[in-house]
């Protein structure tokens, strides 16, 4: 294969939950910079609307499309929209989470709406929203999905860690089912990112960002940005081995031996 042909996405469609700021805006540029067509797909669509407009300014192919990542039929009405609009679905990015609005209790106290709500978006969307791609990806020859975990799946994490350890659980199991039709399934977990929600749950100037850094040997934060090399890699022919990953982009925090 040509080097340059590694990570080249031309003709293939993406869609990108949360895709209307944050990560995931930053991964659904990315996607249309190596060729793809995207859709970004949020539920706040007035956001998602913006995004996909600056895209199509700039000549890209994008779509707006409201989601509920919580609802199966939501989700199959964002599968059957990018369906219409660009002929299937080769790429799922399962971006969107609850972050910033977390329940203010420890596990052992948490009142079990709250664990249910933070549940039903980072784990049950990841869910529906791959349910709702498989056949059009199986039509297609294949496809990529790459969910959105965290370096706090693997330390105690409180809920949001509970449901990312979750979230690489549901990773592996779906790369076993789904691998035979040419699915890869991975994860990316992110470090400290620098970005607004990750300021909101830990402060940029906090003395606790300060205590994680110095724990991580290499680079100890970074930008958006900087998960998008591996994003792609896990997307484009450059990945096709890779399955059943869940890849750590944190300056060496995490560990797994």
């Amino acid at each position: 294969m040509d080097v340059k042909q590694l990570f080249d996405l031309t003709g293939k469609v993406a869609v990108v939950t949360g895709g209307a700021g944050g990560i995931g805006e930053i991964y659904a540029q990315a996607l249309c910079d190596v060729g793809a067509s995207v859709v970004i797909a949020d539920i706040n669509l007035q956001a998602a609307q913006r995004t996909a407009d600056d895209l199509r300014g700039r000549g890209f192919h994008a779509l707006a499309v409201h989601l509920d990542v919580t609802s199966a039929e939501s989700a199959a009405q964002m599968a059957s929209a990018t369906i219409d609009a660009f002929g299937g679905i080769d790429i799922l990015i399962n971006n969107a989470a609850i972050m910033t609005d977390l329940p203010p209790y420890g596990l052992s106290n948490m009142p079990v709406a709250d664990w249910d709500r933070v549940l039903n978006v980072n784990l049950r969307g990841p869910l529906l929203c791959t349910q709702a791609v498989i056949a059009s990806m199986t039509e297609r020859g294949g496809g990529r999905i790459v969910n959105g975990l965290s370096a706090g799946a693997f330390m105690p994490g409180g809920i949001y860690g509970v449901s990312k350890y979750a979230l690489h659980g549901l990773t592996c199991n779906l790369a076993t089912e789904l691998g035979h039709r040419g699915i890869n399934v991975n994860g990316i977990a992110p470090g400290l990112v620098d970005n607004d929600s990750a300021y909101v749950s830990l402060p940029k100037d906090s003395p606790v960002r300060d205590f994680l850094g110095a724990q991580i040997p290499g680079k100890t934060q970074g930008p958006p940005a900087d998960l998008v090399g591996t994003m792609l890699l896990l997307c484009s022919p450059a990945g096709e081995w890779i399955n059943g990953q869940t890849i750590s982009v944190d300056g060496g925090w995490i560990m797994r031996l």
